[in-house]
């Protein structure tokens, strides 16, 4: 009985903390954005919004759905690049054109000036005013906004994505998400002050990428979708490394069905970023705030 009232008040002041101020997301240069990721026990946790953050009216990876986003709450954007049969970088999830748009067939076998005539869908199928975006006028767009984390479909060229940026002198707006050592280095090497989002599920991955010569302070951790010890959360901690959550998929239905708290107990546990289907949610139980976020 006694170990059930002292589990019973650990609970409660964990869900009852207070909640966090806004961040500001909004960089005015590479060497704030870093700085910003370089993690410390006084840091704000982040959201990270799936595809761009969709919902009713406003379809996927959408300048337009960025801003309705922002609007209502501070988030980073994950976002998805294709590439065109000309080679035009867009913003686009699916190998097909025919769940998110007015269009259909392979995105690769189809060319831009195709793409110009297109509507973009929202997630339940409703047509919307929206076209397809260029990566150019994403990054054009996100500049001195947010964040944009950058989701490299296979097939599309890194050397053409950093290019991108750095036409576009959006290095300040930018991670760009990696899913094995051999592209990290490659996109390090690209540039080494760009940031970098790096899949370190494990301690025997969080030493490849100390081998390979990553600095520590370009880096953010993607740790999966699923849970891991406190220890791997320490961890990357003492290396001052940013804990990122994919709480998109289970465990942003378990909060959900059991309670949005739990968003804040995962943040007890470590998690720095939440990667998330739910980002009004995380934020409205994350941070001491309602309203427009540039206000």
């Amino acid at each position: 009985m006694k170990k059930r009232l002292i589990l019973l008040i650990v609970t409660l002041i964990l869900f009852a903390a207070a909640p966090f101020e806004v961040p500001d997301l909004r960089f005015g240069s590479l060497e704030e954005l870093q700085a910003f990721y370089v993690w410390s026990p006084e840091r704000i946790p982040v959201i990270s919004a799936h595809r761009g953050g969709p919902c009713p009216g406003f379809p996927e990876n959408c300048i337009e759905t960025f801003e309705n986003l922002l609007l209502q709450i501070p988030a980073t954007l994950e976002v998805d690049i294709a590439m065109t049969a000309d080679s035009v970088l867009i913003l686009m999830h699916d190998n097909t054109l025919d769940r998110t748009s007015t269009g259909s067939g392979r995105i690769s076998e189809t060319e831009y000036r195709e793409l110009q005539d297109l509507f973009l869908e929202d997630n339940a199928g409703q047509l919307t005013e929206y076209r397809i975006p260029t990566l150019e006028a994403s990054l054009l767009w996100a500049r001195g906004k947010t964040v944009l984390n950058l989701d490299v479909k296979r097939g599309v060229p890194f050397e053409k994505v950093v290019e991108h940026i750095h036409r576009t002198q959006s290095e300040a707006s930018v991670t760009v998400i990696v899913y094995n050592i051999e592209d990290a280095v490659r996109v390090h090497r690209l540039d080494p002050g760009l940031m970098l989002s790096v899949s370190i599920r494990n301690e025997e991955e969080l030493q490849r990428v100390k081998d390979a010569g990553i600095p520590m302070n370009r880096v953010t951790a993607f740790t999966g979708t699923q849970l891991h010890s406190k220890k791997l959360y320490r961890l990357l901690h003492e290396e001052k490394v940013f804990v990122n959550l994919g709480t998109l998929g289970n465990l942003d239905k378990k909060a959900e069905a059991r309670g949005d708290r739990w968003y804040r107990r995962w943040e007890r546990m470590g998690v720095d970023i939440f990667s998330s289907d739910r980002p009004l949610e995380v934020a409205r139980t994350l941070y001491s705030w309602e309203g427009d976020a540039h206000e």
